[in-house]
């Protein structure tokens, strides 16, 4: 999580993964990451918004495997700060 205080705003980058993972009917972490040889903790860390940083080779496996834009993937959440 980032605080702008500058722009009053936090921001927070949130996975999409599990949305993803639902349209391409991949039904668990487990087939995921048989197909992409990602580990399982760290797809599951980023399904749960749980990771503290994300190595460029999983986001270029991932969206290789999904044919997806970084942006498909990944979002920034805003929220003022008071």
């Amino acid at each position: 999580m980032v605080i702008d205080r500058k722009r009053g705003v936090k921001m927070k980058i949130k996975s999409k993964l599990e949305d993803l993972m639902w349209d391409k009917r991949i039904k668990s972490i487990n087939q995921l990451s048989l197909d992409t040889g990602i580990t399982r903790p760290t797809l599951t860390r980023l399904k749960e918004n749980k990771s503290d940083g994300i190595r460029l080779e999983t986001l270029e496996k991932l969206c290789h495997y999904f044919q997806c834009e970084l942006t498909d993937l990944l979002e920034i959440e805003k929220e003022e700060v008071k």
